[in-house]
């Protein structure tokens, strides 16, 4: 007989599954909590994490509290204060509404909530571990919510053993901590990590705001952003074109206050700033678009990121007008100094036209002067007939008479540069376009990828000194200070030991400031700051979609960006030592990308081309 096979899912199972939808890292409850905090109406939150978010993760506000019921109810699926019907979708100005959040969370770890309004004289206390309650009581407490989650995914050990080191954590978790606190500068904000505060955010306006978060530097890199319409409101800041960095990571935008992703909107900014910004440069950004709920759709992903706009191409245009109008505004116009003082040293009696007499223009002329006669003029040709005038021709044109011909014989030649030039029988090597190296072999002719041969060799060399932990450095004669954001300064913090290895000795000066005393020897690029943005930009890249394990990734991004480029001229023993490096490499053909690093010609396809 057969049987119903389809059987309805245990709430603790079902937890579980919207747990790996809402929750995919500690930073994800972080920012459920901290959305939570708001909601409640506080004005301070503190967070609180251990081993980046794995051991603990506390919130501590200030707001409104839940009562017995309500605490105990906030953990169960789909139960909710923000809405009670469907049309209410549309209209939601709350940071949370969903319900999932605290079922989600209290399903993959071990929970203990302690919860007070102002109205009742004791809090309530509640533990969960893996969606079961374990104990609810009475408690003593301030007015407010305290919420602290302990041992993540500890009984999904499976989706525990998918996290990435503490620091790559701990990166995720200040980004949410940005994207929280920057459109709410009227809350204060701290945030403490292995007993160590991070953040200390006091109130503000929007600017003091990203200035706390990122750095002093940014008071002066940053543009105000206005704009209003019947349709959306837009403010807040972009950066000045000249501080665009090469790492990505300061783009942020805000729907009512709720932070979102939206590559068609990043293009209407990045174009804005059109023919302003360096090659692969990426500008800051922190724009709050305002608009009526009904105009979005907020609800269409579970971690609440992205949105759908009824007139998406509405606000790209307003938002491209608004940004190509602060640059008009803000970054042109300082260009004139207008507190120069204007009193020049100039006794304008002496140019007025008033105090002088009116004199016809003067030209003197030779009328003796003839132009085909030897000895006057500029232009003496030796003869008047047509034959040599082709003498002249040739001279405009760089072409050489045989009287010059034969004087250039006679004085001695100086010494030239003929790297760049192939002559046979004496050259071995011709660089083509300043990219390409071309040289004769036995069976016809190589063409090397300058730049894909000389990022194998880097490459290997690079992974032989992570592998042995040797390195070579020379001192820089002015050692050089760099700032960074906190979250390429936290991965920064987490490859200063493999950079020192290859070569880069950098200092840890401050939260987000770094001091770099010495470089790899034989490096010639001189913005190290551009440099190490590059680098850790690539690096973040290639950890997110190619996978790679530390080393390597470091190996191939660093020997990416320090190889010599399409464009740099090499002479002949450059060229040669290029070639013979390639060779002695353990994979010459294939560059770390795939591509290949040179191809040959043989000698009967170049005769067939001949014929």
């Amino acid at each position: 007989m057969l049987t119903d096979i389809i059987k309805l899912l245990p709430d603790s199972v079902a937890n579980q599954i919207a747990a790996g939808e809402v929750i995919q890292r500690p930073a994800s409850a972080v920012k459920e909590l901290l959305e939570n905090a708001l909601d409640a109406g506080a004005t301070q939150i503190d967070l609180i994490v251990k081993e980046s978010g794995k051991t603990l993760i506390q919130v501590i506000d200030n707001g409104c509290g839940m009562s017995d019921t309500d605490a105990r109810m906030s953990f169960e699926r789909h139960a909710t204060s923000k809405i009670s019907k469907a049309n209410d979708l549309f209209s939601i100005r709350t940071m949370g509404f969903r319900g999932e959040a605290m079922a989600s969370i209290a399903a993959i770890a071990q929970v203990e909530l302690k919860s007070k309004r102002a109205s009742d004289e004791a809090g309530t206390h509640i533990i969960i571990e893996g969606s079961v309650v374990k104990d609810q009581q009475m408690t003593a407490m301030n007015d407010g919510t305290q919420i602290a989650v302990k041992n993540l995914f500890y009984n999904v050990p499976a989706r525990r053993n998918f996290l990435k080191s503490n620091p790559a954590e701990m990166r995720h978790i200040v980004e949410e901590f940005h994207r929280v606190s920057l459109m709410h500068p009227e809350v204060a904000f701290t945030l403490t990590s292995n007993d160590k505060e991070i953040f200390h955010l006091y109130t503000g306006n929007l600017k003091q705001r990203i200035v706390a978060l990122f750095g002093n530097a940014y008071n002066e890199r940053l543009l105000p952003v206005s704009q209003d319409s019947d349709t959306v409101s837009i403010e807040g800041f972009i950066g000045k074109a000249i501080y665009a960095k090469k790492t990505r990571g300061e783009q942020y935008f805000f729907v009512n206050n709720r932070y979102i992703r939206h590559p068609y909107l990043h293009h209407a900014v990045e174009n804005a700033f059109q023919e302003l910004l360096p090659k692969d440069s990426f500008p800051s950004y922190f724009l709050n678009i305002k608009i009526d709920s009904a105009e979005i759709d907020i609800n269409i992903h579970p971690t609440k990121t992205e949105v759908n706009f009824q007139d998406t191409k509405l606000i790209y245009a307003i938002l491209h007008a608004a940004v190509k109008k602060s640059i008009g505004q803000h970054n042109l116009a300082p260009m004139i100094d207008f507190d120069v003082n204007t009193e020049m040293d100039i006794d304008f009696g002496e140019i007025s036209r008033s105090n002088r007499p009116i004199t016809p223009p003067s030209i003197e002329v030779n009328p003796n002067f003839n132009p085909f006669e030897h000895g006057r003029g500029n232009w003496q040709p030796k003869t008047a007939n047509r034959n040599t005038s082709g003498d002249n021709w040739r001279s405009l044109f760089g072409e050489r008479t045989d009287a010059q011909q034969h004087q250039d014989e006679q004085e001695p030649v100086a010494e030239k540069d003929t790297s760049a030039a192939f002559t046979p029988g004496n050259n071995r090597f011709l660089q083509l376009r300043q990219a390409y190296i071309v040289t004769a072999i036995r069976s016809g002719l190589m063409v090397v990828d300058q730049y894909l041969a000389h990022w194998r060799i880097l490459y290997e060399q690079n992974l032989k000194q992570l592998e042995r932990e040797k390195s070579g450095s020379q001192q820089e004669l002015f050692p050089q200070h760099i700032q960074f954001n906190s979250s390429d300064a936290t991965l920064l913090r987490e490859l200063i030991e493999p950079l020192k290895i290859l070569g880069y000795n950098i200092e840890e000066m401050g939260q987000t400031t770094f001091v770099v005393n010495g470089t790899p020897e034989g490096l010639v690029e001189k913005d190290i700051h551009g440099l190490i943005e590059n680098i850790l930009e690539h690096y973040k890249k290639n950890a997110s979609d190619l996978q790679l394990e530390k080393k390597l990734n470091l190996a191939r991004t660093i020997s990416a960006h320090t190889a010599t480029k399409h464009g740099q001229m090499l002479n002949e023993t450059e060229m040669g030592a290029l070639i013979d490096r390639l060779f002695a490499c353990q994979v010459p053909e294939i560059a770390p990308d795939g591509r290949k690093i040179f191809a040959t010609l043989p000698l009967h396809e170049l005769q067939q081309l001949l014929k």
